[in-house]
């Protein structure tokens, strides 16, 4: 075993290490002279030999063991399996690694070949020590080029003089382990005899920290990841909400706490074929993968905002998103007109309820056809024009799939298939499979020939209709047939692999196209789940070039690094309570992922809702970093037609309560605008877990009925019918209710029953965390013009601090170019203040601060000062709150507000 730290061989350090050098030789000594040994496992440590079609033969066939398990587990998934590696199984060995600029660099070999066909039986690892806080490793074929994922990463720059984390290499069997030094924690630890490397199947696993453990998308399932036996598949599928069924994306990623000392890290595989994921009680993970290499990245943490810093430094930071896209979102499926559509449009006008953009469905197309407007969405531009009169905007759909069946009066059709863009089968004609329109040729997104195409055909449309964003649907990408409408070649093991992961539909092509066929830069067997996120990217582009402005993208299939293009909404869900309960969840989950602007339809797609269940929906989806309401066509109880479920199609105390929260969220958009810029420049959550804040409080780790908006803002939504309270998890400290400023202090992380009836969802503010707010409007537009307001929840000592970042919304780079104005604000010692760190926004001297609630004054104030001027104020002795309104106090310039 090679012990490596910081570029050098333990031999080359302290004496002490010396003899750990030698523990690590005679633990490897001992490993190797185990003969096979099948009894003397426990049933957590057991690790699969056969996850295809397990029997007792060709179990045995393969080498390994096979044994009923002692208690077969009933919780998982898959169960614990019955056939397994001994520990004397064949293995890589490795030869002595060589030190690199890099890191280090060493060869693997194994004379055997094991049970799959195409053994490699030589390879090559490749560490990376590429920052203090993050590792990288990849074991990969040195003598045959080999499929790599095509996004782009970090370039290795000069090693770092000094890292958090060690790695050793063990030579028998090979394995990897990389720890970090200042607590000892084993975060990576391969050395297990069971890595095996063939052209279609590779699979390695690794001994994990904890059971804690997150991510894993895209799938259904609790924010905690189930660990008794889980495997989870991935290959981006059109599939509604399901539970244990790969979903309409693929991430690859992991965070694991500890709960012992609150650190966590992060493991990335960078791999995009169809893969299998198995997490077992030992804690233990297995990935299972059928092409490609093995990419890694440990992320070293230690605390668990800093893994998701570590992470999209590495796929890319999430983009800046338009202001008006923070606002509400309104769309359904069955408008049916455009006069239906300016229906619902009026109605929210006239209910006063918060409103930034309009969307339709498909049914606005001529026969489902793209870019094209139906006979009774003709005056659509009439419309959309109404919009931007009145401060608001326009989304529509958009699928890839472009019909073949109108050619010479098609143009995006036309146009296509004389510049070659589309995906084509094995014969170098395009492949044709069947969407909406009906039969339809998918555009190859990774040619550069298709992005102009793609462009040049957004900017004729957009001639026609003038809409602001994009949603890009079915774009996994969905097909009503299996492979194309003359299916697959079945000769090809693209089609037809060794190995099949255990994706829905149990065959590659299932609802897509064939994995044989071909794309400009490869095969869309290693390409299939990136064709959503190479879409965005086109997508993201042609709204820049064809508007000039900031673009607005939201995708349904995405991938690591999509977060840098656009936003993504979670699928077709259900109208269930249920559905609402998972939906945050999956907020959560993607904001690991890297993609914060993140949604689910609010009130449910599938199915009717109930005006209680969509009242409480809206109260939630108020605080998802993306809000749109949308639903169906068709719905079992109402078989022509489902219901309408925009806001100000309910009752008046519906409309009124959907009003209020909405306002709350307009209000509180500088805050969100804030969170974002800080995503978009250090990679942070916007919509994080409980425990982000308060690591080391173990029992948030599994919380996932409640979240936070950054740091200061906690939402604790009713998500069962008939409720009027809520269990709510109230982590250590001091908050405040963000509604009346009435103080909670926790001496210790608990459960408390808060009321909350139906109009009402509780928040919040979390001591020495201000918020920056806004009066609002009922457009984001409007609410832009208004002034800004500060909410100062003083932590025990009397301080807080909060930020503001500000620009003008909508125009792109304005961060990269010094064109916003950044504010920090202060209180300590009755005191507030403001520091401006930058200022290059051209209206900053409009920006004016209107009012100061400060929580937590203790004391009745006898005078109130801004700038040296007396001011009235208000106090709140039930509560302790000073209301200080009616300012109007510039925010380009540094102001102070004292209280005696």
């Amino acid at each position: 075993m090679f012990c490596l730290r910081n570029g050098k061989q333990v031999e080359q350090v302290s004496i002490m290490e010396h003899l750990v050098l030698l523990l690590c030789v005679v633990a490897s000594l001992a490993t190797t002279t185990l003969t096979q040994e099948c009894s003397s496992f426990e049933d957590s440590k057991r690790f699969d030999c056969m996850p295809d079609n397990p029997n007792q033969q060709g179990c045995e066939s393969r080498g390994c063991c096979w044994q009923t398990p002692t208690k077969n587990s009933t919780n998982g998934n898959i169960g614990v399996p019955y056939c397994f590696y001994p520990h004397d199984y064949p293995y890589y060995e490795m030869d002595e690694p060589t030190m690199t600029d890099y890191g280090w660099r060493a060869d693997l070999h194994r004379n055997d070949s094991f049970y799959y066909p195409g053994t490699i039986k030589q390879l090559r690892l490749d560490v990376y020590e590429e920052t203090e806080n993050r590792l990288h490793f990849k074991i990969y074929d040195p003598a045959n080029s080999r499929y790599e994922v095509p996004i782009t990463t970090p370039k290795m720059g000069a090693k770092p003089a000094q890292t958090a984390y060690s790695v050793k290499l063990n030579q028998k069997p090979f394995g990897i382990e990389v720890t970090r030094t200042s607590d000892g924690a084993l975060l990576f630890n391969s050395t297990l005899n069971h890595f095996l490397f063939a052209d279609q199947f590779i699979q390695i696993s690794s001994w994990l920290q904890s059971k804690y453990v997150y991510g894993l998308g895209e799938h259904r399932t609790s924010f905690l990841l189930p660990s008794d036996w889980e495997r989870f598949a991935f290959w981006a599928r059109d599939q509604s909400v399901t539970e244990n069924i790969n979903e309409y994306g693929d991430h690859p990623f992991l965070l694991n706490m500890n709960p012992d000392t609150g650190n966590a890290h992060g493991i990335f595989l960078l791999n995009s074929n169809a893969m299998d994921v198995v997490i077992q009680p030992a804690p233990a993970i297995t990935y299972r993968t059928i092409g490609g290499i093995l990419d890694f990245y440990v992320l070293l943490g230690p605390e668990p905002g800093s893994v998701i810093q570590q992470y999209t430094e590495v796929i890319g930071r999430p983009y800046m998103p338009p202001y008006w896209g923070l606002g509400f979102h309104l769309c359904r499926w069955g408008y049916g007109s455009t006069a239906g559509t300016r229906k619902v449009v009026e109605r929210m006008r006239a209910a006063g309820i918060p409103q930034d953009t309009q969307w339709n469905d498909i049914d606005y197309m001529n026969n489902t056809l793209d870019f094209t407007l139906g006979g009774t969405f003709k005056d659509l531009a009439d419309l959309v024009n109404d919009l931007h009169a009145n401060g608001q905007h326009y989304m529509m759909i958009t699928d890839p799939g472009i019909s073949n069946l109108h050619p010479g009066s098609y143009p995006p059709y036309d146009t296509g298939l004389q510049n070659g863009v589309f995906v084509t089968s094995d014969d170098g004609k395009p492949l044709i499979g069947k969407v909406w329109p009906g039969t339809t040729a998918f555009p190859d997104f990774f040619n550069p020939k298709t992005k102009q195409w793609w462009t040049d055909t957004v900017k004729t449309f957009h001639k026609t209709v003038p809409f602001d964003g994009m949603w890009i649907d079915m774009n996994e990408p969905s097909n009503f047939v299996s492979g194309s409408i003359t299916g697959c070649p079945s000769n090809s093991t693209y089609n037809q692999p060794p190995f099949l992961p255990g994706i829905a539909g149990n065959s590659l092509q299932d609802k897509t196209i064939c994995p044989s066929a071909r794309h400009k830069i490869g095969l869309h067997y290693n390409l299939h789940s990136l064709y959503g996120y190479s879409e965005m990217i086109a997508s993201h582009d042609a709204l820049i070039s064809v508007r000039q402005k900031r673009p607005m993208v939201i995708s349904r299939s995405t991938f690591p690094g999509a977060g840098q293009y656009g936003g993504h909404w979670l699928g077709d869900n259900y109208s269930s309570w249920p559905n609402m309960n998972y939906s945050i969840a999956g907020i959560l989950s993607f904001n690991l992922f890297g993609i914060p602007l993140v949604g689910a339809d609010i009130c449910g797609f599938h199915w009717t809702t109930t005006e209680e269940m969509c009242q409480r929906w809206m109260q939630l989806g108020a605080f998802y970093p993306f809000s749109r309401n949308h639903n169906d066509i068709y719905c079992p109880s109402y078989p022509t037609s489902c219901k309408d479920q925009d806001p100000a199609a309910f009752s008046k105390a519906m409309q009124d309560s959907t009003r209020s929260v909405l306002l709350t969220r307009y209000r509180l958009l500088p805050y969100l605008y804030t969170l974002f810029h800080k995503a978009h420049a250090n990679g942070t959550t916007v919509a994080r877990p409980l425990f982000f804040e308060f690591p080391s409080e173990t029992a948030l780790y599994s919380v996932q009925t409640q979240f936070m908006w950054g740091n200061a803002l906690m939402i604790s939504p009713v998500l069962t019918e008939g409720a009027t309270q809520v269990d709510a998890v109230i982590p250590k400290g001091l908050w405040y209710d963000y509604y009346t400023g009435a103080n909670i202090s926790m001496a210790s992380t608990q459960t408390m029953t808060l009321k909350a009836p139906l109009d009402t969802i509780n928040l919040h503010v979390s001591a020495g965390n201000m918020l920056v707010m806004q009066e609002p409007n009922t457009t984001t537009t409007a609410s832009r013009k208004n002034k800004f307001g500060l909410i100062v929840p003083l932590a025990s000592d009397g301080t807080a601090s909060g930020e503001l970042y500000w620009d003008d919304g909508d125009t792109v780079g304005t961060y990269e170019n010094g064109n916003y104005i950044f504010i920090t604000f202060t209180a300590q010692n009755k005191m507030i203040s403001s520091q401006i760190t930058q200022d290059g926004y051209p209206d900053s001297g409009t920006m004016k601060l209107g009012s100061v609630i400060v929580y937590g004054v203790n004391s009745a104030p006898t005078s109130v000062t801004v700038n040296g001027k007396s001011v009235a104020f208000k106090y709140d002795s039930t509560n302790k709150v000073l209301n200080v309104s009616s300012l109007d106090v510039k925010l380009n310039a540094p102001f102070k507000a004292t209280w005696m």
